[in-house]
């Protein structure tokens, strides 16, 4: 990448992966209730790494699994934040269409790593409490949270 498309990429990752964190943790919370579970089970359950399988079961706001879940989950979405920050910098999408698109790409790529290649203990731990539709939707929303940070990220950089 040229000097120009790196300048403020960490400020767009920051940016672009806070923004995919917070819409992920509503899609999230709004798969669980559509299921009948409670809004904080899959976040808490992202805490299953260090509380155990368990954590899923837990309802309730709870330092130890909300807070523990939700630091996991914004910083799997810094991660992601990444590459698809990086791509767009280099491979702009030209349409709100297109940018979706990409966010969906990368949402997808982000599951197939956490669910196809990561070792079971340090899975998102969504398996735990929500069916494979209700995960599809907080990918879903993942890539919402992508595109959207990127719309904002392109706005803060023009003059």
């Amino acid at each position: 990448m040229s000097r120009d498309r790196t300048a403020g990429l960490g400020t767009a990752v920051l940016v672009t992966g806070t923004v995919a964190g917070l819409l992920s943790a509503v899609g999230l919370a709004m798969a669980a209730e559509a299921e009948g579970k409670a809004p904080l089970r899959p976040l808490n359950a992202t805490s299953h790494w260090l509380n155990g399988d368990f954590a899923g079961l837990d309802e309730g706001l709870n330092p130890r699994r909300t807070g523990v879940g939700f630091a996991t989950n914004h910083a799997a979405c810094l991660f992601w934040a990444l590459p698809f920050t990086a791509w767009q910098r280099l491979h702009p999408a030209e349409t709100a269409g297109a940018l979706v698109r990409d966010g969906l790409v990368m949402a997808a790529i982000a599951a197939a790593v956490d669910y196809g290649a990561t070792p079971k203990r340090f899975t998102p731990g969504w398996e735990l409490v929500l069916s494979k539709a209700g995960m599809a939707g907080a990918y879903a929303a993942l890539a919402v949270g992508f595109a959207a940070g990127a719309s904002l990220d392109r706005r803060r950089l023009r003059p």
